[in-house]
């Protein structure tokens, strides 16, 4: 739909994925494919390293001034996604979070190597009872991240994620996709199965040697890399990358749904309905 959009406004493409920006990443975050890139220009994909440290900070400067730039020569820009708090972060800006100092992050990370989940769990259950309630539970580098700030700053993250409502020089239109549970889950399965096919397994060995770096505490590789270490039958694996997929999804669905005034579309393939509602708005931001 992406896509669609930017050929019929003749213009450029941003993503919010906060995984498919990184070039070592392919298969296991369903990145655009050769000819879907080539189709229109895209920006924060394959333009960071596994090595950079890439958070909501960095991706609203980058957004912003990519944003600039295509505005020059173009009066519509389609951003998409992906991950909630990178649209956050570039429609309405964050509160900065002052430095963690190293020794925190350092012993954090060394203790959840040697701990795993069960202690990160329960630390910021104790330490951040907001970011447990409302924060992603399910992801192990945000919960990382929140710790480390609660640590740090004796705030909780979500105090500095709430935004300052930055004022942007540019109108924003939201636009949501959704379609029933029940065919969405399907198409999570089915795509699930196609990433193997294409040689996701391959992918994770590649990286396995990685796989302590934040960019890979991602859905559908850590399930392969338990699968390594013996932890989980190849079976198991695959069925574990298909549940917390569409745990994710829903938890997607419901952040979008609390954050932003969006123009929902039930029938999500209806391009050119979706095109006239784009039309509207930039005719009445227009005046």
């Amino acid at each position: 739909m992406a896509i669609e959009l930017a050929l019929h406004f003749n213009t450029h493409i941003l993503s919010t994925d906060s995984r498919q920006c990184y070039r070592e990443l392919d298969i296991g975050v369903a990145k655009p494919d050769a000819t879907q890139l080539s189709a229109v220009p895209h920006h924060f994909i394959n333009s960071h390293s596994i090595h950079d440290e890439v958070n909501a900070a960095t991706f609203e400067t980058y957004g912003l001034a990519i944003a600039q730039e295509v505005f020059l020569q173009h009066d519509t820009f389609i951003v998409t996604g992906g991950t909630g708090l990178y649209t956050r972060a570039f429609c309405e800006g964050l509160d900065p979070i002052p430095a963690i100092p190293t020794a925190i992050r350092e012993g954090m990370l060394k203790r959840y190597e040697q701990e795993g989940n069960k202690w990160l769990t329960e630390s910021i259950q104790q330490e951040d009872p907001d970011y447990f309630e409302n924060g992603e539970m399910q992801n192990p580098r945000r919960m990382l991240r929140a710790l480390e700030v609660k640590r740090s700053t004796g705030k909780s993250i979500r105090q500095f994620q709430q935004g300052g409502h930055a004022k942007r020089d540019f109108n924003i239109l939201h636009i949501g996709l959704e379609m029933e549970r029940e065919q969405l889950y399907a198409q999570i399965n089915r795509r699930v199965d196609a990433m193997l096919a294409k040689g996701l397994e391959e992918e994770a060995r590649q990286l396995y040697k990685y796989r302590h770096l934040p960019a890979l505490q991602t859905v559908g590789y850590q399930e392969l890399f338990h699968r390594m270490d013996g932890l989980l039958s190849r079976e198991q694996a695959i069925e574990q990358i298909k549940t917390h997929t569409r745990h994710y999804a829903k938890r997607q669905m419901t952040w979008f749904k609390r954050q932003f005034p969006i123009r929902w579309f039930s029938h999500p393939f209806n391009t050119e309905e979706i095109i006239r509602e784009c039309v509207s708005f930039t005719h009445y931001a227009a005046k």
